[in-house]
């Protein structure tokens, strides 16, 4: 449970860099893997802003860059909510990594039938584990919660 939480703040982590465009301070071989990584985990709010925060300093007036910069520290804040939550092994953040895991797969699906990459692969894999994993440990957890009072009571 804790490598997921992990993960997720992982991934909010790299929301908010990419929004910063703190990509730029990363090395050019390494910066190629880290946008697409991004992109394969649908950290890109704004596929077309990567850098939207130092872009709203520059045009205060555009709606659009602000709205994007909303978008991605709201995604950041609910991995990062997440991540707490799975942590501290909370009920509610394992229905929430399940559905909002399941929710990328058909996009992550469609993006591989359009081309091949190990990157595009690697985040179907890993994103298919997770919610497998959440599924399962939500499946224990209903178990355990429908024994426990039979087993208290003697039955």
């Amino acid at each position: 449970m804790r490598a997921v939480a992990l993960f997720e703040a992982f991934k909010g982590t790299l929301a908010l860099l990419a929004a910063g465009g703190l990509f730029y301070f990363i090395p050019h071989d390494l910066r190629h893997v880290a946008l697409e990584l991004v992109g394969r985990l649908h950290l890109n709010a704004g596929k077309h802003y990567p850098n939207v925060f130092s872009r709203i300093l520059e045009d205060t007036s555009n709606a659009q860059l602000w709205l994007i910069g909303c978008l991605v520290v709201v995604y950041a804040l609910v991995r990062f909510v997440e991540a707490y939550g799975l942590w501290r092994a909370r009920r509610w953040a394992e229905w929430l990594a399940a559905v909002s895991g399941a929710i990328y797969v058909p996009f992550e699906l469609y993006e591989l039938s359009r081309g091949f990459s190990w990157i595009k692969l690697a985040a179907l894999a890993a994103n298919l584990a997770i919610v497998a994993f959440m599924i399962f440990a939500l499946r224990l957890s209903l178990r355990n919660r429908s024994t426990g009072p039979q087993a208290r009571s003697g039955s």
